[in-house]
């Protein structure tokens, strides 16, 4: 398969997947190496496709077409014990968890891709956060970071807001 094809083929994969594909897993799909779908990826998003990198694997980002969404970004710090609390609050309330966001002093900001929806995303996010060796970003930043919500109506962030302030974890 050549590489206008098989980038096409993967965003088919993409578009027919209800959860994120690795990379080994979309390589052995296309009899490719993992590090050609790296490349891949990053060409197809060259053209403005909308392909997340997420702990889980690759997501291709379809917003809601039947609904209007809205998003907020949110300020908070709190220990590495209080992450699942902090991540159930946004889940809870209604809001889709969409990335983290460190401001670092010498690289500005990194953001990485979440896309928590519910309690078992954030389950399995927080299982591998803390079953493997690498630390959360907020450690960059002395625990702040921010977070970007995407929910149906701007109540869903008042009831946000006000869970996260009650917390605690709100810093602005």
């Amino acid at each position: 398969m050549e590489g206008d094809e098989r980038r096409q083929f993967i965003l088919k994969l993409l578009a027919g997947s209800e959860s994120p594909l690795s990379g080994t897993e979309i390589a052995g799909k296309c009899g490719v190496s993992r590090q050609i779908i790296v490349q891949d990826i990053a060409l197809l998003r060259a053209t403005n496709k909308n392909i997340l990198s997420t702990y889980r694997g690759y997501l291709l980002y379809q917003p809601e077409k039947d609904t209007e969404n809205f998003k907020r970004t949110f300020a908070v710090s709190h220990t590495d014990e209080q992450i699942q609390d902090e991540l159930y609050t946004f889940v809870d309330c209604g809001g889709k968890v969409l990335d983290v966001t460190v401001m670092h002093e010498i690289y500005g900001a990194i953001t990485v891709d979440l896309i928590l929806n519910n309690r078992v995303d954030v389950d399995d996010f927080t299982t591998r956060l803390f079953t493997t060796p690498a630390k959360p970003l907020k450690e960059l930043t002395g625990g702040n970071h921010m977070h970007t919500v995407e929910a149906s109506s701007p109540e869903v962030f008042d009831r946000i807001e006000e869970q996260l302030k009650k917390k605690g974890y709100l810093i602005r």
